[in-house]
């Protein structure tokens, strides 16, 4: 399984931070030059290898939705409490707070998120998914294992720690809030640095794919209802047609990133939802539309969501329409 390799690098990533590394693990140099080997070495013992496949199987076998990882919850904790490692449990109603040092600063965090999709596994294999219409089909059971991983090789190192390692196992990653829930909790105060990977199926196994600067997006999601007045086909100069008002504004909702963005500050918009009607022959009273958007920096997003807003209430306006439009307020997705 490639994940086993990602751990390491999750390890290495934490070790070799910029800063003082004597401020936060007590190593010769001799043996800081060693611990990316050594950590390597160790997630290849098949005890610690096999331990980790199981726990991505068990995980892929029992998905649980948003907010209602109460299972998986329970196993990490389980895990945990193997391992000797101290926990605060709940926060975000279902998430969990490890801690492996001395529990005071610095402190540096990992972490992973818990939750699976509300998807149907169609692919039949030995560990697929128990649950009708559940699956772990982002990637997050892997992440949990990474995590746990991670725990149980920084817990054998636990005595030469200056600081503390805090472990993050996030509920509700798919678009409920659980990161924001998390941190209104206070989970990441005086945390100096967080590191956080998402495995990919476009790179082979055992690569780590990074750069500089930002990596991935911000991302948001908006919904208008575009209201006019319904009637029938054949007589469409009686009627204010919502329909032309849409696909007016989904045309126009495409040039914010083609005519307004720099091509050098990725941007895109794309709407995914069109729903209305129902005859043939009678145009409807309103329709609805939906779909997200995303932006590398705080800014072009703020902006970005200025100008969909804007262009569906006016491109609505001049077809005679009305618009009412909502944005996800990140506790619950549309």
């Amino acid at each position: 399984m490639a994940f086993f390799k990602w751990v390491s690098f999750f390890i290495t990533m934490y070790l070799l931070m910029p800063k003082p590394i004597s401020s936060i693990i007590s190593l010769s140099p001799e043996e800081l030059a060693q611990t990316p080997v050594n950590f390597l070495d160790l997630a290849r013992k098949p005890e610690v290898f096999d331990w980790m496949v199981g726990i991505r199987r068990k995980l892929h076998e029992n998905p649980e939705l948003s907010f209602e990882e109460f299972e998986t919850s329970k196993f990490i904790r389980a895990e945990l409490d193997q391992m000797g490692i101290p926990y605060t449990y709940p926060i975000a109603v279902t998430g969990i707070v490890g801690y492996i040092g001395t529990g005071g600063p610095p402190f540096v965090a990992i972490r992973a998120d818990m939750d699976a999709l509300a998807v149907q596994e169609l692919v039949e294999w030995e560990h697929k998914s128990k649950i009708p219409g559940k699956m772990h089909a982002c990637g997050h059971d892997a992440h949990v294992a990474m995590l746990l991983g991670a725990a149980k090789m920084l817990q054998e190192l636990r005595h030469k720690l200056l600081g503390t390692v805090v472990l993050l196992f996030q509920p509700a990653e798919e678009g409920w809030g659980g990161a924001k829930k998390m941190v209104d909790a206070g989970v990441l105060e005086n945390v100096e640095a967080i590191f956080g990977l998402h495995v990919s199926p476009s790179y082979p196994i055992g690569t780590v794919a990074s750069r500089p600067g930002p990596l991935t997006a911000g991302s948001g999601r908006f919904g208008a209802v575009i209201s006019g007045k319904g009637g029938h086909a054949a007589i469409p100069q009686q009627s204010v047609d919502p329909i032309i008002a849409a696909s007016n504004i989904i045309v126009s909702l495409q040039h914010l990133v083609s005519r307004e963005a720099d091509p050098l500050d990725s941007q895109v918009v794309t709407v995914t939802k069109f729903q209305g009607g129902g005859a043939f022959n009678v145009i409807p009273d309103s329709v609805s539309i939906g779909g997200t958007f995303r932006a590398l920096s705080k800014e072009s997003f703020a902006q970005l969501k200025q100008r969909i807003e804007e262009v569906i209430t006016m491109q609505a306006g001049v077809q005679r329409c009305n618009a009412t439009v909502t944005f996800n307020d990140n506790d619950k997705p549309f």
